[in-house]
């Protein structure tokens, strides 16, 4: 490639991303260059609400674009696929609270995003029962499982289910008015968040399956599990029946690969 073309293409990226910068020559002032800026934003604000369905609903399309133009000023896109642009957008909130009405609004950017995680995560095998039918006694013991690639865990502080039900089912495009929303009431919780065949589901987690899901992850065997429950109920007959009840649900919902 001549560089002198490479240098100028460089430029030019640059320009477009950063608009503090200076114009490279090859652009003619009286064409307007302004619209490369324009549409390259404009294109990366549409990712972002294609990302965050749900917040922009929340936050309405003034104050989501608002919000969308500080974060690209902040952190531009680096990433080669448009897709995955916008993962930090929920710290980013965090730590932008003039551009948060609501601090719950950082709950739903972190479902969006994991939603989307999900549904975008590699596929696997899905453990069975009928696999572990096959187990003798004495493997149980040292059994781990592992979790479907789609399987994620989100730490909320808001009890954001009853709003997100009716933003999602909220569709902007009909006309319609925008709904009013359950005002959101602190909640420090686990949100699970996963694909069951091409379907994407969640719930929140009950404090005992998230410590059990997470001893899972790390690589905790099935007597680690019994045991660290049963000290924690003080009663091993009732933390083995738990631990049975939680397996047959995770493997009902999808939630281990072989």
């Amino acid at each position: 490639m001549n560089p002198h073309l490479l240098q100028q293409q460089q430029a030019l990226s640059l320009w477009v991303r950063e608009p503090g910068t200076a114009a490279p020559a090859l652009l003619k002032p009286q064409g307007r260059p302004e619209i490369y800026q324009n549409a390259y934003r404009a294109r990366l604000i549409a990712a972002l609400g294609d990302n965050y369905t749900v917040l922009q609903r929340a936050m309405g399309d003034e104050g989501f674009e608002a919000l969308a133009l500080a974060y690209i000023a902040a952190q531009p896109s680096r990433q080669a696929s448009i897709r995955w642009f916008g993962d930090g957008l929920a710290g980013f909130m965090a730590e932008h609270e003039d551009l948060v009405p609501h601090p719950a609004l950082v709950d739903f950017a972190r479902m969006d995003w994991a939603l989307r995680g999900a549904f975008d995560a590699a596929d696997a095998e899905v453990l069975g029962l009928q696999d572990l039918s096959r187990l003798a006694p004495d493997e149980w013991p040292t059994l781990r499982f592992k979790l479907h690639p789609s399987v994620q865990r989100i730490a909320l502080a808001w009890a954001i289910a009853p709003a997100w039900h009716v933003l999602r089912d909220f569709d902007p495009e009909a006309g319609e008015d925008a709904p009013e929303m359950p005002e959101p009431e602190t909640l420090v919780h686990t949100m699970l968040v996963w694909r069951q065949g091409l379907e994407t589901r969640w719930r929140s987690l009950d404090p005992i399956e998230a410590e059990q899901l997470q001893a899972l992850a790390e690589g905790q065997d099935f007597a680690a599990l019994g045991a660290s429950l049963a000290e924690q109920l003080g009663d091993e007959g009732r933390a083995a029946q738990a631990v049975a009840t939680l397996l047959a649900q995770w493997m009902g919902d999808g939630l281990l690969r072989h």
